[in-house]
């Protein structure tokens, strides 16, 4: 049977994700958030979610949504302010104790999701040591500098904003929203992404920015 991982809709490309699933969500800035994807998440409602997720408090993503619904147990982030003087859904949550946070600097998150998706369990890195963030870790001193040995991460679900995919999965980003959806569609047990437009003709192998092999299921959604 030929190769073809588009799906109809977002809600049919998230049918089987269940609670306590780890979930990779991609977008920096203004760029490249899954942000149909997230509300079909939303809508589907497993609970007791871990988000990996550079920022927990972008106004324009809407992992807030996801949150502030109460389908969030843990957030492992490198950034956990939100913008302006009123707090955001995650900040209230973090601030009563009902939602866990796990700070990363933003380079070591990345290396993280980089590592699980090549299956380094873990790495040791000079970023960190001697703060809060390294208490009850590992450190070694490797070529006279003093490291923090962190465990890569893996997730169950990654949810990646591209501009086009094709038949076979392979997705091509538009500038900055590339981001971290590389990283996250190599180390998630599923990757689906949504989409600009889903083609029927292979993508160009030189436009090839995340080979088929590492994705799942494609949604068009326009936009």
């Amino acid at each position: 049977m030929p190769i073809d991982k588009r799906v109809a809709t977002a809600a049919d490309a998230l049918r089987d994700v269940r609670d306590e699933a780890t979930v990779f969500i991609t977008g920096f800035g203004g760029a490249g958030f899954a942000n149909v994807l997230l509300r079909a998440l939303c809508e589907h409602g497993p609970k007791d979610l871990t988000l990996v997720v550079n920022s927990a408090t972008h106004p324009a993503s809407l992992t807030h949504e996801l949150i502030a619904a109460g389908l969030v147990r843990k957030v492992i982030a490198s950034s956990g302010r939100g913008r302006g003087a009123e707090l955001s859904p995650f900040e209230l949550l973090l601030r009563d104790g009902r939602i866990e946070l796990e700070c990363v600097p933003q380079g070591t998150f990345a290396e993280r999701i980089r590592a699980g998706g090549a299956g380094i369990p873990a790495f040791f890195t000079p970023v960190g040591f001697g703060t809060d963030l390294a208490r009850g870790k590992e450190t070694r001193t490797i070529a006279g500098r003093d490291c923090v040995l962190e465990e890569a991460i893996t997730g169950d679900l990654a949810l990646v904003r591209a501009d086009i995919a094709d038949r076979y999965g392979n997705l091509a980003f538009r500038h900055a929203q590339m981001n971290f959806g590389p990283a996250m569609a190599t180390a998630a047990s599923l990757t689906v992404a949504e989409v600009r437009e889903a083609h029927e003709a292979p993508i160009p192998p030189e436009r090839v920015q995340v080979p088929g092999v590492f994705v799942d299921r494609v949604v068009a959604v326009g936009g």
